[in-house]
């Protein structure tokens, strides 16, 4: 099986059953391209929304950028299993604070808007959907919060189900005077949601029921991080033995078992993801595994790099160098399906850049590929029919 295909399977949930998305493209002829969806903010005027661009699966070029859907600041998307709907958070506070729900014309790329629902917290900055997309699972920030909403067979959202308010505070008074949840998402078996709670210095796991899209606290309920590290997210290794958290104010990494039984974490290791003789500002944004699992990156915004790592069998980091962005703050980036080419969103600078990731070796190379984006933040790639 190639990795193309793993990937599509793998994003369609396979729960038991081969979801349409993933057996229509897994039986075709390797696709020459994948629709790539940019989470934006729309506050400055650059950007009106979800923005949709072509990555050429051959050379890395990317096309014309298009308006996929028109929403206010959907920083952080997620796709649905069956790749007929996508859900945004709008990023803000009161009412404001919510996740839409879009259903996506399979020929176009473009988003339709199905409905929304309030996400019960402010600021939310993260959503998910589980691997049987059942419900859309959501952190809020400002509040320091996380709710799950049941996801209809249409692919609208109901009204939260589970809502869970963080307690506690962490060292910075500044960053961490209050809890303030940075992401949840699902580990592999679909039965634990992990939250990494940057106020609190804490990844919080609750066990997750789909069928009612509920969240209940586990025991243990929690593993940290160093003091005032301040996780941002998370990323699992696809043997689903560890899991690593990008900590956005200490610029670094922490590597854990994870034992999916139970959804417990240990901690491995720690490392930097700045080089020892950089002193100026800096902070981390986004982390994901390569395909393979033989590799680790994660954003430096500040430094303004993409950091690479080797996995080892251990599940242990071995720092490989970074690569410059060409560009100012990068927020988010993604791995594409075959694991040949990673797309930065350089919230700055307004622009995507691609880079070729050396299959043997982890680096990433330039691959002279950009896109014009306002205040990108957030980069998700779906198959293409």
């Amino acid at each position: 099986m190639s990795r193309l295909t793993q990937w599509l399977l793998s994003a369609a949930g396979l729960v038991g059953a081969v979801i349409a998305c993933a057996a229509d493209f897994a039986q075709a002829a390797a696709p020459q391209a994948v629709r790539v969806y940019v989470g934006t903010y729309t506050n400055n005027a650059k950007s009106k929304g979800i923005y949709q661009v072509r990555l050429d699966l051959a050379t890395g070029a990317l096309s014309e950028p298009e308006l996929a859907g028109e929403v206010a600041n959907p920083s952080f998307l997620a796709i649905h299993p069956t790749c007929k709907f996508v859900y945004a958070v709008s990023e803000a506070g009161g009412k404001d604070a919510a996740v839409s729900a879009f259903a996506v014309a399979p020929e176009t790329g473009k988003l339709t808007f199905l409905n929304k629902q309030p996400t019960r917290g402010s600021g939310p900055c993260y959503v998910s959907v589980d691997k049987l997309g059942k419900a859309a699972l959501a952190a809020n920030y400002g509040s320091g919060s996380i709710c799950a909403m049941p996801i209809g067979a249409g692919g609208e959202l109901a009204e939260a189900t589970a809502f869970i308010q963080h307690t506690g505070s962490g060292a910075d008074p500044k960053r961490q005077k209050g809890p303030h949840a940075h992401c949840i998402d699902l580990d592999p078996a679909n039965r634990f949601a992990l939250a990494a709670d940057l106020g609190l210095d804490k990844i919080l796991v609750y066990r997750f029921d789909a069928a009612k899209a509920t969240l209940v606290p586990n025991d243990p309920p929690s593993a940290s991080v160093a003091t005032g590290a301040g996780p941002r997210h998370i990323a699992f290794h696809p043997s689903g033995k560890f899991v690593y958290a990008i900590n956005e104010m200490a610029s670094t990494v922490t590597a854990f078992t994870y034992d999916g039984q139970r959804g417990t974490m240990s901690e491995l290791q720690t490392v930097p993801t700045l080089p020892a003789d950089f002193k100026d500002s800096s902070s981390t944004a986004e982390i994901e595994v390569h395909p393979s699992g033989k590799f680790l990156y994660g954003s430096n915004r500040g430094h303004d790099s993409i950091a690479a790592f080797a996995v080892g069998d251990d599940g242990k980091l071995k720092p490989l160098g970074h690569q410059p962005t060409q560009g100012k703050t990068p927020r988010g980036f993604a791995i594409d399906p075959t694991g040949t080419w990673l797309v930065a969103a350089n919230q700055g600078s307004d622009n995507l850049v691609v880079f070729r990731i050396d299959s043997a070796t982890g680096e990433l190379k330039p691959a002279g590929a950009t896109a014009k984006v306002g205040a990108p933040v957030c980069v998700k790639f779906m198959p293409m029919p």
